[in-house]
């Protein structure tokens, strides 16, 4: 079933469009985008159950964008009628744009080029297969319920289960002088997590799924439950590691948040504008082994960062940032572009209507390749497989980079010894660990229940993933 557009802005959408009209006959250019976005969170555990809105990503509202004498502003409200255009108009004319004329003489005011738009007019919606609304709270905590219920039944020293699930249902409009864009986009996504104790020992694990869809991504991780209760118990078991560098077999969510913290942040090309990213320096070299390409994607991944158009008005786009190795290109937004000289690639991204549209990854990954994971496996005579990351951070103007995974699993001769180890710090110079790369597997898998910062703020919703890669890394 497809998503349905939002009444609200189906009333306001002749009113934005009046809008712009009056901004054109002002500025060079002028634009509005309008939001109707509501997110709901269910969780069941030992502290008990919620069900609610999520107001980190529930908003309605509008920011309008002019472009005159070389730079942008933005102006952003939560109510339009006819009778308020005059004062929002005057708003952006008489207060917002001069501005710019009072900026300390110690601020450098940078100009970019105006972005031209190619003309666009579209609805474009999602499909699902079970609205979360339709299904009703309690159906939905039940079905929670009886997840965390099984789970804490099938082994001692499991003493709570987590289980959560949320949504987001996202309605968008953009409106300028060639551009008449709609979209309606329905994200779900759902997690288990198991805690387990001996004496005062305390270890937990996890595991999530999410989809570009419905509820139904409830039952897509129910059957996840066993595999977590068992990691869980094991690691009370687990030992330290000894730091170095280990050849490594990383499963795909650890691969993915290679993927996002290695490389994905590093080639955010607003960073390229504040000399903040080593990766401007090395398009067209090798940063990466040659079995290694790498996407950003808004249109060929059904997770929960895909799109139709950014909050820019920008079309959703596929970049091939890395291509057999070689760093080919990064991803923008419209003013990062002006300011390079590049196409904008439709990653300007918002943490809501009154925030700034920052370059932002949306669905990242490594293309698969040929290689079995028993294969993979065997190949390494002693080394480890990495698995369920919890954390991470990056560097990228010097290209560090530190994660954080939950275990690591020992391999000896071609053979998982059972042996397992917690937790794992993992760290080194990422054109190192990329090009150690030796060895990937066909399926790539994505993952998209987390949210992604811009530094320590502006969040929105990403996911990530690739294949098991075979790499050496350096561990503590």
């Amino acid at each position: 079933m497809k998503l349905s557009s939002s009444t609200f802005l189906t009333e306001k959408k002749p009113l934005l469009k009046q809008l712009v009209a009056e901004l054109d006959r002002r500025f060079e250019y002028s634009s509005v985008l309008a939001a109707d976005n509501r997110a709901y969170r269910y969780g069941v555990s030992r502290q008990g159950v919620t069900a609610g809105s999520d107001p980190m990503f529930s908003e309605r509202g509008f920011v309008a964008r002019v472009y005159t004498a070389g730079s942008y502003a933005e102006y952003s409200f939560n109510a339009i009628s006819e009778e308020e255009i005059p004062c929002i108009v005057s708003k952006i004319e008489e207060s917002l744009v001069p501005l710019k004329d009072s900026v300390p003489e110690s601020v450098s005011v940078f100009l970019r080029a105006r972005t031209e738009e190619e003309p666009a007019s579209f609805v474009k919606s999602t499909e699902y297969e079970i609205h979360p609304k339709d299904l009703g709270d309690a159906e939905v905590l039940k079905k929670l319920g009886a997840i965390r219920e099984k789970g804490l039944s099938l082994k001692e020293g499991i003493v709570d289960v987590m289980v959560n699930s949320s949504w987001q249902e996202i309605h968008k409009v953009f409106i300028s002088g060639k551009k008449d864009l709609e979209q309606n986009i329905l994200w779900a996504s759902a997690s288990i997590a198991a805690l387990a104790t001996a004496g005062r020992d305390l270890k937990t694990s996890h595991s999530g799924h999410s989809i570009l869809g419905g509820i139904e991504v409830i039952d897509m991780v129910a059957d996840k439950i066993g595999e977590v209760v068992d990691t869980a118990v094991e690691l009370l078991q687990s030992e330290p590691l000894v730091p170095g560098e280990y050849e490594c077999i990383c499963t795909p969510s650890v691969t993915g948040m290679i993927v996002h913290e290695a490389f994905g942040h590093g080639v955010e090309m607003d960073m390229f504008v504040k000399d903040r990213a080593l990766a401007k320096s090395f398009v067209g070299q090798q940063v990466a082994s040659p079995l290694v390409s790498m996407h950003d994607t808004s249109c060929n991944a059904r997770n929960t960062a895909t799109y139709f158009f950014d909050d820019e008005g920008t079309p959703a786009n596929d970049t091939l940032i890395i291509d057999h190795g070689i760093l080919k290109a990064g991803i923008s937004d419209v003013l990062s572009a002006g300011a390079l000289g590049t196409v904008p690639t439709g990653n300007g991204r918002r943490e809501s209507f009154e925030r700034k549209a920052y370059t932002r990854m949306t669905n990242t990954y490594f293309e698969g390749g040929t290689d079995s994971v028993e294969d993979m496996i065997a190949s390494v005579k002693d080394g480890l497989l990495l698995d369920q990351p919890s954390s991470g951070m990056e560097d990228p103007k010097n290209w560090g980079i530190q994660c954080m995974v939950s275990f690591a699993r020992e391999i000896k001769d071609g053979k998982l010894t059972g042996k397992i180890f917690s937790p794992i710090v993992l760290t080194g110079y990422v054109p190192d660990l990329l090009k150690s790369i030796s060895m990937m597997s066909p399926v790539v898998e994505l993952e998209g229940g987390g949210m992604c910062g811009k530094g320590w703020k502006e969040w929105v919703k990403v996911s990530d993933g690739g294949p098991y890669i075979k790499a050496r890394i350096r561990l503590g």
